[in-house]
């Protein structure tokens, strides 16, 4: 890949994009939400725990497997293609589960009267 500069700033944008989305997602937002619908905030896998129960995320286990994912892709350098391949394929399968994060919360703020957009 490092002969390809398209296809590794590509990869590169992903990996960043996926990581930033994750973080704000887990480490902001839902923390946030959590703490405006009234939830007591504790450690992250607590947070987690609630907004599964809430059903703003579809697991915690499977949050947890996504966020190892999300530092294995940022944190650590893959030099072997096969392991990259299947990090990129892993986080683009997740890629939904962010986004259905977003539009479960979008979801929970209707149904609680506090937006009238169509989402």
């Amino acid at each position: 890949m490092a002969d390809n500069i398209d296809e590794a700033e590509r990869v590169e944008a992903f990996v960043s994009r996926f990581g930033r989305l994750q973080d704000t997602l887990g480490d902001k937002l839902l923390p946030l939400y959590l703490e405006a619908v009234g939830e007591r905030l504790g450690a992250a896998i607590d947070n987690l725990d609630r907004a599964e129960k809430l059903r703003l995320i579809p697991s915690t286990d499977g949050w947890l497997t996504m966020r190892k994912l999300r530092n294995q892709m940022v944190h650590e350098y893959i030099e072997d293609a096969v392991i990259l391949a299947d990090a990129l394929q892993a986080g683009h399968e997740f890629a939904p589960t962010l986004s259905a994060v977003v539009e479960n919360i979008l979801a929970d703020m209707r149904a609680r009267g506090w937006s009238d957009a169509n989402g």
